[in-house]
C-alpha cells in the first residue's frame, strides 16, 4: 500500500491550466503559507501517450493521493475521457474531495458541478489560496468523520469561515 501524502488536482487542461499554474505559484511564493504536495510531480503522463497508458500513470498518482481537488470551470462537467474518469477513481478510492469553483461561488454550483460528484461527500469552496489551504488542512479529517456518521452530499464553509480567513 503506497504512502498517501499528495494532493491530486483534477482540471480542464485546455481551459483552466492557468488556475492550476497559479496554485503552483502560491506554493512557491515566499509570501504564502499555501503548500501543494502535488501528485502530478510523481510521473509523466504525456499527451502523446495512448489513453490506457495515461490512465495507468494517473491511477498510480491517485494511489499516492491523500486528497482530491477538482477545479470546476465552465466546461469541467462536459469532460469525460480523463476528468470524469479521474473523479470516478477518486470516489472508488474514497478520497476526500474538494470542489473548487473557479467562478467564485462558495457552495456547490449545480450548473457547473460534474454530475459524477454532485451527490458524493465533498466540500465546495471558491478559488482562493486561503480557503483552499484551510480546506486542505481540515476537510480530510471531516470527510472521514462525516462518512462514519453516514453523512453525504455537498458541504460548504459558512461565511464566518471566510471572514476569519480575511475573505
Amino acid at each position: 500500500m503506497p504512502y498517501r501524502n499528495k494532493t491530486y488536482v483534477c482540471f480542464d487542461g485546455d481551459n483552466d491550466m492557468h488556475y492550476y499554474r497559479l496554485m503552483q505559484a502560491w506554493h512557491q511564493s515566499d509570501y504564502s503559507t499555501f503548500r501543494l504536495y502535488n501528485a502530478h510531480d510523481l510521473n509523466s503522463a504525456r499527451d502523446t501517450s495512448q489513453e490506457a497508458s495515461i490512465k495507468r500513470q494517473l491511477r498510480e498518482r491517485l494511489l499516492n493521493t491523500k486528497v482530491f481537488v477538482v477545479l470546476i470551470g465552465g466546461q469541467t462537467r462536459y469532460l469525460y475521457k480523463f476528468v470524469r474518469w479521474e473523479m470516478e477513481q477518486a470516489i472508488s478510492l474514497n478520497l476526500p474531495i474538494i470542489g473548487v469553483n473557479l467562478n467564485g461561488l462558495r457552495k456547490q454550483d449545480p450548473e457547473r458541478c460534474p454530475p459524477v460528484i454532485r451527490n458524493v461527500l465533498a466540500v465546495y469552496i471558491s478559488f482562493n489560496s486561503r480557503i483552499l489551504e484551510y480546506a486542505l488542512e481540515n476537510w480530510i479529517n471531516l470527510h472521514y468523520q462525516y462518512q462514519k456518521q453516514g453523512k453525504g452530499g455537498p458541504f460548504y464553509y459558512e461565511p464566518e469561515t471566510y471572514q476569519r480567513l480575511g475573505l
